[in-house]
């Protein structure tokens, strides 16, 4: 407190006013220290999940391990579940507690699928619509999409983070899970999707014939005319081993454009090129 502070808190009218300051000054203080342990944590977390892949790569080196890039996805998605599931899906404060977790998951909802109903639905209502989720997790957006759509079918290639999407959101009616194998779609039922929708998943994988067969499986499922949302990787690809899980590739507007031609998809729209969010509508003629 400052000289001035402790002179008006001699006047009345100012007292009030100077120790709601303080106050103030003291909660955002506290939030910054929570903020920085919280930082600090997901610090230590990447930093031993890095070294573990690094050791997990050098014992396959060593050992001839053959195993393919999804069992690798699989076993690295598996062991970061296990460790934290929420700091491997968002950051920072999103991260800190359950409930900021899944309130991330409702904010992105309303960001990409609230202002976009008229390209997700087209006239159809949302509540009548049967959807995929592609690389839910824990079911951070499974939560706040089934509140929007009719039927969620939600897959992940880790069994673990199924397991804790079970723990919370399995108890929805209109909510189903699956673990996957990485490499397709056929654990879903024989029945037309009227929308697919994948965040935050893509980025992670680090091959491009893994993304393009999910684009042409999602081509397979999906009806006539439905759209297929996703992000992937736009900026600039990291200098990384190929069997890291957690760098993937980077697309350019004229790849996307491309991989959409040879799957079937007409690419409508693409936003965010050159970022780490880029976008791309993938319509189904």
């Amino acid at each position: 407190m400052t000289r001035l502070d402790k002179l008006l808190l001699h006047v009345p009218r100012l007292r009030r006013l100077v120790l709601d300051r303080e106050a103030f000054a003291a909660h955002c203080a506290r939030l910054q220290h929570e903020l920085d342990e919280s930082l600090e944590r997901e610090r230590a977390l990447r930093q031993q999940l890095d070294k573990s892949g690094e050791e997990a790569r050098a014992l396959a080196a060593a050992s001839g391990d053959g195993s393919s890039i999804n069992e690798r996805m699989r076993n690295d998605w598996d062991n970061r579940a296990r460790t934290s599931s929420r700091y491997f899906i968002v950051t920072g404060e999103q991260a800190r507690t359950e409930e900021s977790f899944f309130d991330s998951g409702e904010a992105n909802v309303r960001d990409h699928i609230l202002n976009d109903l008229e390209n997700i639905c087209q006239g159809s209502d949302p509540r009548r619509m049967r959807i995929v989720e592609i690389g839910c997790g824990a079911g951070r957006l499974t939560r706040a999409l089934a509140a929007v759509f009719g039927e969620i079918h939600a897959v992940d290639v880790s069994g673990e983070m199924i397991r804790q999407a079970r723990e919370t959101a399995g108890a929805l009616p209109n909510v189903r899970l699956y673990v996957n194998n990485g490499a397709d779609l056929s654990v879903l039922p024989a029945a037309p999707f009227h929308f697919a929708f994948s965040f935050l998943v893509f980025q992670h994988v680090p091959e491009r014939s893994v993304i393009e067969t999910y684009v042409r499986e999602v081509h397979r499922v999906l009806e006539p005319g439905a759209l297929f949302k996703f992000q992937v990787e736009g900026g600039p690809a990291p200098d990384e081993a190929p069997a890291d899980t957690w760098h993937g590739v980077s697309f350019s507007e004229e790849e996307l454009r491309a991989m959409a031609l040879r799957c079937g998809f007409e690419a409508r729209y693409l936003e965010g090129a050159g970022t780490q969010y880029l976008w791309a509508w993938f319509f189904k003629p």
